[in-house]
């Protein structure tokens, strides 16, 4: 086991579904995978490992923001030897195109955060990206089954309650939602030589100011779900 993960070697597969609720990791378990088995409780950030179609998944929650999803990606990359971490979360809309319930696929991660500048030093603002491989396919396979889908910027934010934002100007410049976890994902992913995607579902947008409820945010969203688990 881990310093956060009850997991013994060999109990988590090679790809890694990462939502941030526990009870959507719950959620997503109960519903798609068969032959499952809770490998963690540290935390109540439950840990499963199941079958889709045969094939082994893990599906590990991360809490919320950028420091606590790094905890959970760090160890199962350098503890479990993960191959593949794909997150399925919650985005705010931004783009007048993006309505809830959308699939956004994240090409980019920028951030506000200072994860990048602590990595690299003032002198470089390296952009973390996802898998093309794995943005490919999810793209292909969300056009095929008439998804409303889109690929594009996202936003990690720091912080959940933002008033110093500047919507419009992230808006003009083309991010599409914001949420909390996708740059640490990725430079994470970068370092370490991994593959990793984040699949977002918006949840509220924050210009229209439409929402989805909290139960809706634990237990639908099927499309990224499906999405995910289809992706290899």
């Amino acid at each position: 086991m881990s310093t956060h993960i009850g997991a013994s070697k060999g109990e988590i597969a090679e790809k890694v579904l990462l939502p941030g609720d526990p009870l959507r990791a719950k959620y997503i378990a109960e519903n798609f995978l068969t032959d499952i088995n809770r490998y963690n409780e540290i935390r109540n950030c439950f840990g499963y490992t199941g079958l889709y179609k045969g094939e082994r998944v893990s599906v590990q929650a991360t809490g919320m923001g950028i420091p606590s999803i790094s905890i959970y990606v760090n160890e199962l990359i350098q503890e479990y030897d993960v191959q593949t971490l794909i997150r399925v979360g919650t985005a705010g809309g931004m783009g007048s195109d993006v309505h809830i319930r959308d699939v956004v696929l994240g090409q980019a991660a920028s951030t506000d955060s200072s994860i990048v500048t602590n990595t690299f030093g003032p002198g470089v603002n390296f952009a973390p990206i996802a898998d093309y491989g794995l943005l490919s396919q999810a793209a292909k396979i969300a056009e095929a089954e008439g998804m409303k889908w889109h690929v594009g910027n996202v936003l990690g934010e720091d912080r959940f309650y933002n008033d110093e934002l500047d919507k419009q100007k992230l808006i003009d410049y083309g991010i599409l939602a914001t949420e909390m976890e996708s740059p640490a994902l990725y430079l994470l992913a970068a370092k370490f030589h991994r593959r990793a995607l984040a699949i977002l579902t918006i949840s509220n947008h924050l210009v229209t100011g439409e929402e989805t409820t909290a139960e809706e945010r634990q237990t639908s969203f099927n499309d990224m779900i499906n999405l995910a688990l289809q992706v290899n």
